[in-house]
């Protein structure tokens, strides 16, 4: 397990070297020369020469890439090409609002796709199996910003057992924190919770064609401790589509807290895009690749305490 472990961190690692390194030739070939982004159209050659030498990039791509690996090795991001910020601070400020929001998601996903599973599993012809169905196939054909506005309209407008838009922090009141984020997280949670009770559906119905679940039933075991060495044995590819439904949760954040207004890091993606604000788009890719790094290696761990087999991969 050791060996396992050691091999799944060292993976992580090279993934965060080699995106961070790509995303930041990437967006300085996209981007190119943000000084009119920065500036506006009406600003002066002068002006932009000199924004041009204060911002670096008058060395070499190399020289700044250097400079500014070196300096996040030790989780210094740099300033914010915007306002002159730290990085790092900007980007502490929205983490938590956005993985408030992705947790509750991934949460609700997983409570609601557990439920609906194993009882479509256990029932792989029933009614609830045929709405499971049907729900997949609707959720999959609308688009996430048209749910949120149907979620907004309906509970926020109509019913006003929510607030449209905006975020309370924990630390300032817990049951706004709480009604701040339902809304959004559900809007994010539901494709998710179709697609986790559409997996472990079908690996219960997989492995209890297994000759051990019939011996185990013959052996007069009762249902309930049938059920849950089923669900063991079914639950790693649910387990993995959760893992991928949290790196997804993370890149659908932008759309929702655009239209709840919600000041997390999809938010902030949004701005820096549109004016070329590197180091912002380059810190949050390093923090988005840790948080894909973490959730990877300790999905890794679980299915390898659930499958030793896996461990040998």
């Amino acid at each position: 397990m050791f060996r396992f472990t050691i091999r799944r961190l060292m993976s992580g690692v090279a993934l965060l070297l080699i995106v961070t390194s790509a995303t930041f030739f990437l967006a300085h070939l996209a981007i190119g020369d943000p000084t009119a982004g920065l500036l506006g159209n009406s600003a002066t050659p002068a002006q932009r020469a000199a924004l041009h030498e204060k911002l670096g990039l008058d060395r070499p791509l190399f020289v700044q890439f250097w400079d500014w690996f070196s300096h996040a090795l030790r989780g210094d991001f740099g300033t914010s090409w915007r306002n002159f910020q730290p990085v790092s601070d900007q980007i502490a400020l929205r983490v938590p609002v956005t993985l408030s929001v992705v947790i509750a998601a991934t949460v609700l996903a997983a409570a609601l796709g557990l439920a609906v599973g194993v009882a479509t599993g256990l029932r792989p012809g029933g009614a609830l199996a045929r709405v499971l169905k049907l729900a997949s196939v609707v959720l999959f054909a609308l688009p996430g910003f048209w749910v949120s506005l149907v979620l907004v309209m309906l509970f926020a407008v109509r019913l006003q057992w929510f607030p449209a838009v905006g975020y309370v922090p924990l630390t300032q009141s817990a049951s706004g924190w709480l009604s701040s984020i339902t809304l959004p997280a559900v809007a994010l949670a539901l494709s998710a919770i179709v697609m986790i009770a559409e997996q472990l559906r079908n690996g219960f119905v997989e492995v209890t064609k297994q000759d051990y679940v019939r011996t185990l039933r013959a052996r007069g075991l009762s249902t309930r401790r049938v059920t849950l060495h089923v669900l063991r044995n079914a639950s790693p590819a649910a387990l993995t589509v959760l893992a991928v439904m949290f790196v997804g949760l993370l890149g659908g954040a932008i759309v929702v807290e655009i239209i709840f207004n919600l000041p997390g890091i999809g938010q902030l993606t949004q701005s820096a895009s549109q004016i070329g604000d590197i180091p912002i788009l380059l810190g949050l890719t390093a923090v988005t690749v840790v948080f894909v790094v973490l959730v990877n290696f300790l999905l890794d761990l679980v299915l390898g305490w659930i499958n030793p087999k896996v461990r040998d991969i």
